[in-house]
């Protein structure tokens, strides 16, 4: 038995954003604005309300999404009382308006409805109406059920999830991702792969989660570098469905560990969520499948065969040529270290504390201990070089 849940309406393709405008007005008469800080992106959006005599107020998001400043812009969105909340952005902005939206009509803090360092009550009254637009294609927000917050003070990131949470509606157009810088494009996109590479190798998949992931991952494999090297408009498209499909999956399946030390270390490096996962994904995916050898699981390794042919295209390859490409990936993408951004070996225990607190690493296809996850961690800081000189366990 499995169930399947996603945003109540999604409308994708060139041009969604200005042939779905209208579709707005039955959500209301005025609208909480939460874009990021490129006002050109929202632009169309602000005509429109203006056109309709709708109400709004625009938040500019700057940043990650810190807890203290939902706190904040959840009591200025009392005062507003919107009809709807509308947000237009990257995966930062989508996870503020979405909390906005399910946290104005709530009483108390956000604490009561965080996991990890929080309650992780249900909400108790319905969210507002809530309109997702992405900008980039990585988190896949619009289709989600959750959002990702730090929290400053015990430096880690939290979900902040629940059914209420999923879009009302979802408006995905591929020409917002037009002309991204590269390196945010890699990032995004590599967000997206491990989404749906999680999914579909986590403890708890089903039937429609496996194809959505192996559909997902087919576009990525085709079209990663020419969408975020070259920017060609068809690859850019392929790479928006294959980030909503990962918002699927994450949704209705479950992730693992690279995503659960990815909420560790999220709030202790000043880098990019996608980053921090992308970076990750080729040690917890070598990790899982040298335990799996271990524990002669071959249900798990069954998957990571499946897992290497899509991604090579090649039905002969070799289980390991999974992460083979994902190292190639990142060195074609050209994307960062996670040294660059200060991660070191002092911080290790406790992130590995961190990660085994959070909820997303529960559904890693096998359970990983604080040592296992010590060892991925020094794996990924210590990288100088291509995985290809690392041996698997036999």
């Amino acid at each position: 038995m499995f169930q399947f849940m996603t945003s109540t309406r999604i409308i994708f393709g060139e041009g969604a954003m200005h042939d779905s405008l209208s579709l707005l007005n039955q959500f209301g008469y005025s609208a909480l604005l939460v874009t990021g800080q490129d006002q050109q992106r929202s632009q169309q959006l602000e005509q429109y309300f203006k056109q309709q005599n709708i109400r709004y107020q625009r938040l500019v998001i700057k940043g990650e999404p810190l807890i203290a400043m939902i706190e904040e812009l959840a009591a200025m969105g009392r005062t507003f009382c919107p009809d709807m909340v509308v947000g237009i952005g990257g995966g930062s902005v989508l996870d503020v308006a979405k909390s906005l939206a399910a946290l104005i009509p709530n009483q108390g803090s956000v604490y009561d409805y965080v996991d990890v360092v929080g309650r992780n009550v249900p909400l108790q009254v319905k969210s507002l109406p809530f309109i997702a637009i992405p900008t980039t294609a990585g988190t896949g927000a619009e289709v989600s059920k959750s959002a990702v917050l730090q929290s400053a003070q015990e430096q880690v990131k939290v979900n902040l999830s629940n059914v209420e949470l999923f879009p009302d509606l979802a408006i995905i157009d591929p020409t917002l991702t037009y002309g991204m810088d590269a390196v945010l494009s890699g990032c995004c996109a590599m967000d997206a792969f491990t989404h749906l590479m999680e999914a579909y190798v986590c403890g708890e998949p089903n039937p429609l989660t496996d194809m959505i992931c192996e559909e997902g991952l087919r576009r990525i494999t085709t079209s990663i570098l020419p969408a975020c090297r070259d920017d060609h408009y068809p690859s850019r498209s392929n790479m928006a469905f294959a980030a909503m499909l990962g918002g699927m999956a994450r949704s209705n399946a479950k992730l693992g560990a690279a995503h659960g030390l990815a909420s560790a270390l999220s709030g202790r490096l000043k880098a990019p969520h996608g980053l921090i996962t992308a970076r990750l994904s080729p040690y917890v995916m070598k990790e899982n499948i040298s335990v799996a050898i271990e524990l002669g699981r071959s249900d798990v390794l069954a998957r990571y065969q499946k897992l290497a042919v899509i991604l090579t295209l090649n039905d002969d390859a070799d289980i390991e040529d999974s992460v083979q490409w994902v190292d190639s990936m990142l060195t074609k993408l050209q994307l960062p270290l996670l040294s660059d951004y200060g991660l070191c070996n002092t911080m290790f225990e406790e992130v590995a504390d961190d990660a085994l607190r959070s909820c997303t690493i529960k559904g890693n296809p096998l359970p990983l201990n604080q040592q296992r996850l010590l060892t991925i961690l020094q794996q990924v800081c210590s990288v100088k070089f291509s995985l290809s000189n690392i041996k698997f366990s036999e």
